[in-house]
């Protein structure tokens, strides 16, 4: 018997969603896998008017620290950001994220859980993919997930040059149950893709004409919508046996999840088995979230809390960001303009005359006046009694005297007092400030801080540190830290803030930050 669709369950997934742009979420391993996926993951996206996350997980074996993948997190985000700016230009807005775990479901449902997806889409390892986010479909939470969930085992054809585009006609099988309405929508989003007509096919014990009746009568509000519907076929008989013979003149099949399924964590279940050991065309299937029971006011909420080592370890390797991710400046000046930020670099300065003109000189020319990066630089003095002021002046660069900045709130010695009161001059809506006496100055200084933070809205705060050889008597030292920041900084966060203890260098000069989070903050007064 033919099930309706539940009108008021698609109202009420409808109303959840409309508070928040409808997220697609998309696991990534590999190059192949990408450009098969990507177009259709766009378009389920566009579809709800939504957004797409695009998610590559790097997997750390037990036993590791997983601050060791920090290395190829960076590697990862760089290789994601440069294969959307070739392939993305859809009009979707999409985001890359690549997070650590010890095994990709983990940081997968991480994901699903943190962006509040709507809808996750997968490749199906096999012949014509075989490097997928995921080996197998198997795991407890695809009993009951929490998000709707595609899989996608591509044909032959659509891995091919012409890609989606070599679909013609999609096969979509209907007998009501859950997944019916996501089954017509994912056939749908296909269609657009593909220019693609679709078939629907309805396989009954029963009449053929009362059959196509009850048919219609039960998809009608859902099929109204389904511009792509040329065919419907009626047919009396076994389910998969049909399914097979109607897919000799299809391209590709949409079909639903198995309701009885042979391995309780997994999706195999006799039809869908029988489908896909029957037929080479590409195949599709959809299983819509479990509609969890509101759990009642006697019922608590435990939340799961890591070891703190733990989260060091992963935060640090999910948000160490290397300067070679940001150096295409003209990507990073339409991230700024698509949000319509504002950036303004303060360099503070005490007796600084013999580098702060090649400083000036190097970052308004590469990010000023070859790229509109930057929208101001200022001097922020501390009573320089060398030349420091008059070569930023005849720079062209605003000077001002922190100690005659806000005098009602008095003057006092110190770095942190320059940096609190340049945010009274300094008018960006992200602040940044490097140092003055810095011998090798490279535009990476300035904008492998900004990168994270047009990048990752989420991001606050960005401190730069850099892979410096340090002399300990007759030894060198290829990174770290100083004295002071070895035997006094770092033993201090890691005893009172531990979640910071995986800044590299604390002490660092180069640091940008969001005015709103940074005029909340203290700033310290005096020299260390």
């Amino acid at each position: 018997m033919v099930q309706p669709i539940d009108d008021d369950r698609v109202v009420e997934e409808n109303e959840l969603t409309a508070s928040r742009p409808y997220c697609v979420l998309l696991p990534l391993m590999s190059l192949k896998e990408a450009k098969t996926l990507l177009p259709l993951a766009q378009a389920l996206a566009a579809e709800r008017g939504g957004r797409l996350i695009v998610l590559h997980v790097v997997a750390v074996p037990e036993g590791r620290p997983l601050s060791e993948a920090a290395a190829e997190v960076s590697r990862s985000r760089e290789a994601l950001d440069l294969f959307l700016a070739q392939n993305g230009h859809t009009g979707v807005q999409v985001k890359t994220l690549v997070r650590v775990a010890r095994e990709v479901w983990e940081g997968i449902w991480e994901t699903v859980r943190d962006e509040e997806v709507d809808l996750l889409l997968l490749g199906w390892r096999g012949e014509t993919l075989p490097d997928t986010a995921v080996e197998k479909m198997v795991h407890p939470l695809l009993a009951k997930p929490p998000c709707d969930v595609v899989l996608v085992r591509p044909g032959a054809d659509v891995t091919g040059p012409e890609g989606w585009r070599a679909l013609q006609r999609i096969l979509l099988p209907v007998r009501g149950g859950p997944h019916a309405a996501l089954s017509l929508r994912v056939a749908q989003a296909l269609a657009e893709v593909a220019d693609a007509d679709i078939t629907l096919l309805h396989v009954t014990d029963r009449g053929a004409r009362d059959a196509e009746e009850e048919l219609f009568t039960a998809f009608a509000p859902a099929l109204r919508g389904l511009e792509r519907l040329t065919r419907s076929v009626t047919t009396v008989g076994d389910v998969p046996g049909s399914i097979i013979q109607e897919a000799g003149g299809h391209q590709a099949i949409v079909m639903g999840a198995p309701s009885r399924r042979v391995d309780p964590d997994g999706w195999g279940g006799p039809i869908l088995d029988a489908v896909a050991g029957g037929v080479d065309v590409s195949l599709v299937v959809v299983k819509e979230r479990w509609q969890a029971p509101v759990p009642s006011e006697e019922e608590s909420y435990v939340e799961e809390r890591r070891p703190i080592a733990v989260v060091v370890d992963k935060w640090f390797a999910e948000n160490t960001f290397r300067s070679e991710e940001f150096a295409d400046l003209e990507r990073l000046v339409a991230l700024k303009e698509a949000q319509g930020l504002t950036i303004s670099l303060g360099l503070p300065a005490l007796n600084e005359e013999e580098t702060v003109g090649n400083v000036i000189q190097t970052i308004k020319r590469a990010l000023m006046e070859e790229v509109p990066l930057l929208d101001e630089i200022v001097l922020i003095d501390s009573g320089s009694v060398d030349y420091t002021r008059e070569i930023a002046a005849d720079l062209g660069i605003p000077v001002y005297i922190h100690q005659e900045i806000l005098p009602q709130y008095g003057a006092y010695r110190g770095k942190g007092e320059a940096l609190w009161k340049s945010l009274y001059v300094l008018e960006g809506d992200i602040i940044a400030w490097i140092d003055t006496d810095i011998v090798n100055i490279h535009p990476r200084f300035v904008y492998g801080i900004l990168g994270p933070l047009l990048r990752e809205g989420r991001i606050q705060y960005v401190k730069g540190f850099y892979r410096r050889p340090l002399r300990q008597g007759d030894k060198l030292i290829a990174g770290g830290g100083g004295r002071v920041t070895e035997l006094t900084a770092r033993p201090l966060l890691n005893l009172f803030f531990p979640e910071l203890s995986g800044l590299i260098q604390p002490l660092a000069g180069e640091y940008a930050g969001r005015r709103e989070a940074l005029e909340r903050l203290p700033f310290f007064t005096g020299y260390g």
